[in-house]
């Protein structure tokens, strides 16, 4: 078997449009398919980064909170590589979402930091 790339992760989300919000407009994902599925009360949102298909974004009625703190088994976060780290973080401000303090990475030297969709999803901001 051969791997060629990660096609998509899926995202549930608790709050549809606000995550949707987060996501298009914050994020500035592009949206490719929006579908509901009537007999699931579901909203399913395909989300591309430079054209590429890489979130599908559900939501579904009353679906558990995750659990972030600790951390749990599973998915610990998302990471996007950024041009210029600064400019993202005064992106996000401005856009009202809090992030964490700069850090550097102890093996690659690289800054990054961390920001939380609205269920508190890590979401890494990465220096390219």
């Amino acid at each position: 078997m051969t791997l060629n790339k990660i096609h998509h992760i899926a995202i549930i989300c608790s709050d549809y449009n606000k995550s949707k919000k987060f996501y298009v407009e914050d994020l500035g994902l592009q949206p490719i398919q929006e579908v509901f599925r009537e007999e699931r009360n579901s909203y399913k949102l395909d989300l591309a980064l430079n054209g590429e298909y890489i979130i599908e974004l559900f939501s579904f009625p009353k679906p558990p909170s995750r659990t972030t703190r600790p951390e749990a088994t599973g998915l610990r976060h998302l990471a996007f590589e950024v041009d210029d780290l600064k400019k993202s973080i005064d992106h996000m401000v401005g856009k009202g979402i809090k992030t964490e303090p700069i850090r550097v990475g102890g093996l690659t030297e690289k800054q990054f930091t961390f920001i939380f969709d609205p269920d508190d999803l890590p979401i890494e901001l990465y220096q390219k």
